[in-house]
């Protein structure tokens, strides 16, 4: 019979995905544009939506830590439940403020096809935030006296998790459309998206970012 650690370990690392994806609002670093910098109503737009994404990347690298530390451990199904529960939650929470903070700011002034390229990142992160409370429920309603059955059951969650790269890829790749040009330069230039690319940088594999 299977037990839940390893299982628990394939979700941990299934979940990586997620801080990869909010970093990449970071936008890691501006590109050399001359000594005129972005517009002022563009620094304004990259300052709303930045200004919201450092309280939601915490959130979403705490359910990932949550997750791993329990895979780490050999803890009982119920402690598994209620971490993996709770994690999904904080998950599709910090999905959804940041696709409200994005739709909430608008189409970045001056930029060619900016209302498609914010609603793509809006339907990704919309997506996600969808997924995971799907995944709540479903380790909600796993049966913490079966072991076999409950690892079976947390084992089905982990191939879906799987399958969730796919919409962190999209979202990424949302992501990187909409962020071009001036629109990049302006968003490097807040506090507070530096702050995510910072801790990003330094947690992140040297593969990433």
């Amino acid at each position: 019979m299977e037990g839940t650690d390893p299982v628990n370990k394939k979700l941990a690392a299934a979940l990586s995905g997620g801080a990869v994806l909010v970093a990449a609002l970071s936008g890691c670093s501006s590109s050399s544009g001359g000594d005129k910098g972005p517009d002022p109503k563009l620094v304004a737009w990259a300052k709303s939506v930045c200004d919201a994404v450092p309280a939601q990347d915490a959130k979403i690298k705490a359910a990932n830590a949550a997750i791993s530390t329990t895979a780490a451990d050999t803890a009982k199904p119920e402690t598994l439940q209620k971490t993996d529960s709770q994690a999904f939650q904080d998950m599709a929470d910090g999905y959804k403020a940041i696709a409200t903070a994005v739709s909430n700011a608008g189409a970045p002034p001056g930029v060619q096809d900016g209302a498609k390229r914010l609603q793509d990142v809006v339907k990704s992160f919309d997506g996600l935030s969808a997924s995971y409370a799907g995944l709540k429920k479903q380790v909600d309603a796993l049966n913490t006296k079966d072991q076999a059955k409950f690892a079976s059951g947390l084992h089905d969650i982990a191939v879906q998790m799987t399958d969730l790269e796919k919409q962190h890829k999209s979202g990424t790749d949302a992501l990187e459309k909409l962020q071009q040009g001036d629109v990049k330069n302006a968003i490097a230039q807040q506090a507070s998206c530096k702050k995510v690319a910072a801790t990003a940088s330094s947690s992140s594999s040297p593969s990433a970012g």
